[in-house]
C-alpha cells in the first residue's frame, strides 16, 4: 500500500512539474512511513524517498519506518539533507503550505537559495481521505474504545459530580482501554452550558434534571475516533426530550442518505432541513460533519458550503446539534464509512435517550 501512495504522489509531482516534495507534517509522515516520533521529515523524489530524523529516534526509526531511506541528522534536518546532497541543484521543491510556518520556510530558503519552493495543497490529503480496509479497521478499533468509554462513563455520571471529574475519567478510561492518546480535550457540557458546541469541561457540578453533552475521541495506532452522545441526569424536561428527538431524527436521516457520489453539501442539507422545519434551524450553527482518520478533522468537509463529493472509503462524522442559549443543547455523533450506495456506522453506542 505504501508503494501505491508513493506512486500517486509522484504522479502529482509530475503534473505539478516538481522535482521533490517536502513533507514536515507529522500525521502525514506517519501515514507515509509509519514513524510515530515528534521530529522528522520526508523528501520524495521521482525515484527515491528519504526520511530524516535526529539521533534520539535512531532505533525507533529503524523499527517503524518502511520504504524510505533513513538519514540521521547531527544538526538540523534541513542541514543534513543539504550535507547528503539529496536534492538536485536548482530544483522546484513542493512544500505543504497549510502545514509549514513562515519561519520554517525561510530556514529552507536560506539553506537552499537556488531552489524554488512551491506551495502545494491536498497532495497527501487527497490520499488520506480515502481509506483502505486496514485503515478502516484501525478507526473501527479506536471507535470501539470510545464506545466502551461511553458505556463506563454512564456509571460515573450523577448529580454533584463536576464536568472536570467526568472529563478526567474519560481521559483515564481511554488510556486504560488501549488508546495512545485522546483525539482532543473531552467536551463535557451540562445544563445551560450544553448550548456551547465546543464547551470546555469546568468545575460546574452536574445537577439533577440536566442534559449533559459528552464529546470525546481517542487515537489508536495513528487513527482517530470522535463520538458525541447527550444523556439526561434525572428526568429531562419535555422541551429537552423534543430537542433530543429532533436531533436524533435528523442524524438518522443523514445516516440513511449518505452514499458515495453524493455532494457533501447535500448530505448536510438532509439534516439541516429537518431541524429547520422543526423550528430549530438558527440553533444549528455548525457543519454536519467532517472527515476522520489520521487527523480528527480532515477531508472531506460535510458542510453547506463544501465542494467535496463523497467517495467510497471516506470516513466521516455525522453530528447534527441544536443549541439554545440559556437552555442547553443536544448533539449526537457517529463515525461512518461511506460505501457504494450506503454508509456503515462504526459506533455501537446506543442513541436512545439515556436517563440516569
Amino acid at each position: 500500500m505504501n508503494a501505491q501512495r508513493l506512486e500517486a504522489i509522484r504522479d502529482r509531482l509530475h503534473k505539478l512539474r516538481l522535482h521533490a516534495l517536502l513533507i514536515t507534517f507529522l500525521p502525514h509522515i506517519r501515514y507515509l512511513t509509519g514513524f510515530s516520533g515528534t521530529n522528522g521529515l520526508c523528501l520524495i523524489l521521482p525515484r527515491k524517498q528519504f526520511f530524516l530524523t535526529d539521533g534520539r529516534y535512531t532505533t525507533q526509526a529503524r523499527e517503524e519506518v518502511r520504504g524510505f531511506q533513513i538519514l540521521i541528522a547531527k544538526k538540523s534536518l534541513g542541514e543534513e539533507a543539504k550535507k547528503r546532497g539529496v536534492l538536485p541543484s536548482g530544483a522546484r521543491i513542493g512544500f505543504e503550505v497549510e502545514h509549514m510556518n513562515v519561519a520554517e520556510l525561510q530556514n529552507w530558503k536560506t539553506l537552499y537559495p537556488r531552489m524554488r519552493f512551491v506551495p502545494t495543497r491536498t497532495v497527501v490529503e487527497a490520499l488520506c481521505a480515502v481509506k483502505d480496509e486496514s485503515e478502516i479497521d484501525l478507526i473501527r478499533r479506536a471507535v470501539s474504545i470510545s464506545d466502551d468509554v461511553f458505556r463506563k462513563i454512564l456509571d460515573v455520571l450523577r448529580p454533584g459530580i463536576s464536568e472536570m471529574d467526568v472529563a478526567a475519567e474519560i481521559i483515564y478510561l481511554h488510556r486504560k482501554l488501549g488508546a495512545e492518546a485522546d483525539a482532543f480535550e473531552p467536551i463535557v457540557a451540562s445544563g445551560f452550558r450544553g448550548a456551547l458546541p465546543h464547551a470546555r469541561a469546568t468545575g460546574k457540578s452536574i445537577k439533577r434534571g440536566e442534559m449533559v453533552t459528552l464529546d470525546f475521541g481517542c487515537r489508536y495506532r495513528g487513527y482517530h475516533s470522535d463520538l458525541t452522545r447527550t444523556v439526561a441526569v434525572g428526568k429531562p424536561t419535555d422541551r429537552a426530550r423534543r430537542m433530543y428527538r429532533i436531533v436524533r431524527e435528523a442524524q438518522q436521516r443523514a445516516v440513511d442518505s449518505a452514499r458515495s457520489g453524493m455532494a457533501a453539501k447535500d448530505l448536510d442539507a438532509v439534516a439541516r432541513k429537518h431541524i429547520t422545519r422543526a423550528g430549530f434551524g438558527r440553533w444549528f450553527p455548525h457543519s454536519l460533519g467532517h472527515g476522520l482518520g489520521i487527523q480528527v478533522h480532515e477531508a472531506p468537509r460535510v458542510s453547506a458550503s463544501s465542494k467535496d463529493v463523497l467517495k467510497s472509503g471516506n470516513v466521516i462524522t455525522i453530528e447534527p446539534g441544536v443549541y439554545v442559549p440559556s437552555v442547553g443543547g443536544v448533539r449526537i455523533e457517529d463515525d461512518v464509512v461511506i460505501r457504494n450506495g450506503f454508509c456503515e456506522i462504526l459506533n455501537a453506542a446506543s442513541k436512545e435517550l439515556v436517563v440516569l
